[in-house]
């Protein structure tokens, strides 16, 4: 039976350092819990693995560079769920390798990595070593979750669990980048459209106010200057700079740990946005750090997974906690209730889920449900911006045809003609 040597931390935030006999990665991650300890490193004393020649081959380095190229999240899955169904029919691992290369365009960003993946695997690496050397296409969770299934001996079930777990998150990001695409849309339009009437329709009616030659309202007057401020003031390239700029305000802010923090608390706090943003994130992580666990990484080491990826400073602090919480033997649940982040619901559940020892399907669960929770926040957030939208569009236009025909109106009502 082989041997894993591990680390670990007891309730009482000592750490353990032992070796005990498993059938599998995941029996000994099991067993090391049972023994009431959390464990932080665990890993085959003496696994059979090929060795690695000193220098790779030429065509490794020559395809390198190409390799580690960031590749789209629809390929990726893809090339995922393909993986998965070669595994699952038996076929080594190089040679699903290249059947799936074969499959790609020559020169193309996946082709190129599957390719370096593959000569790294036949120079002797691992598939996690020969992932993990290109991180632009495979992140530290891709690889983390491959290494455990490796270990485990359970690779296309890994397989299958990373494609269904890249799927919900793309239908994820596309349900939230969809709902905005339509307010968007239309501010966009209705701004070049009033950009259009101030630049090119309004300065026509100067020249028939001053044939009038009387002197304009204090409405009409505002507009004219509005008007001469962006068609001769260069005033369109300060309002079309304006999102620019506060777009890479945000992102000079966002450079250090103390920016990210204050913006990410003030997206909190917007009213229907930071709602939005909560469900997000806590959907996001919770499948992340779910499908973690459950392919059989250490419970530290996926935290530190999951706090790089939930997207909010507030939040990764929040699992930079309850890292530190484990650490010291305590609960998962309780930092992550005390950081006041998480509904009280997510917190039960999570509490639910360690006790029972099924923390992974509770997370998975929570997740599922949070996935439905944002459907319902982007519907409200669409039906709250539609009025909001055509009310401002509404005084804008209002504006500028009270300003235009005020004079004129005026003119009907108390006989005032032009000399």
């Amino acid at each position: 039976m082989p041997v894993y040597m591990f680390e670990a931390m007891d309730s009482q935030g000592n750490e353990i350092k032992d070796s005990i006999d498993a059938l599998s990665h995941a029996e000994a991650i099991s067993r090391i819990q049972g023994m009431g300890y959390f464990p932080i490193k665990v890993q085959e004393q003496h696994a059979h693995r090929r060795s690695r020649p000193k220098p790779l081959m030429a065509n490794v380095l020559k395809y390198s560079r190409k390799a580690n190229r960031r590749i789209k999240v629809r390929q990726l899955t893809e090339f995922t769920r393909q993986f998965s169904t070669l595994q699952d029919a038996g076929l080594p691992i190089l040679q699903s390798l290249r059947l799936l290369e074969e499959q790609e365009v020559k020169g193309q960003a996946l082709g190129e990595t599957i390719k370096a993946v593959a000569d790294r695997v036949e120079n002797g690496a691992t598939l996690s070593e020969a992932m993990a050397a290109y991180p632009r296409a495979f992140d530290r969770l891709y690889t983390s979750m491959i290494a455990a299934g490796e270990t485990g001996g359970v690779l296309e079930l890994i397989l299958n669990r990373l494609a269904d777990f890249k799927e919900k998150a793309q239908a994820l990001k596309r349900k939230i980048v969809g709902a905005m695409i339509y307010p968007i849309s239309v501010l966009l339009i209705a701004f070049a459209i009033v950009l259009g009437i101030m630049t090119w329709v309004v300065p026509k009616f100067r020249n028939i106010f001053n044939d009038f030659g009387t002197e304009l309202p204090v409405i009409t007057q505002t507009l004219m200057n509005i008007s001469d401020w962006i068609a001769y003031q260069y005033g369109w390239a300060v309002l079309t700079g304006i999102p620019a700029g506060i777009v890479l305000l945000a992102r000079l802010i966002r450079m250090s740990q103390k920016g990210r923090y204050i913006l990410d608390a003030v997206d909190l706090k917007i009213p229907a946005v930071g709602a939005l943003i909560r469900k997000t994130v806590i959907a996001r992580s919770t499948r992340t750090l779910g499908t973690l666990i459950a392919a059989g990484v250490p419970i530290l080491e996926a935290l530190t997974i999951t706090r790089e990826t939930t997207g909010n400073e507030l939040y990764r602090r929040a699992f930079d906690k309850a890292h530190q919480s484990i650490r010291k033997g305590e609960p998962l649940a309780d930092p992550l209730r005390q950081s006041g982040l998480c509904s009280r619901i997510v917190v039960n559940m999570i509490h639910v889920g360690e006790q029972t020892g099924d923390l992974d399907k509770m997370l998975i669960k929570i997740a599922d449900n949070y996935d439905d929770e944002v459907d319902t926040a982007v519907g409200a957030l669409i039906s709250l911006m539609e009025p909001v939208m055509v009310v401002f569009l509404g005084l804008v236009c209002g504006f500028i045809i009270i300003a235009l025909f005020w004079p004129i109106i005026h003119i009907i009502n108390f006989g005032i003609t032009p000399p």
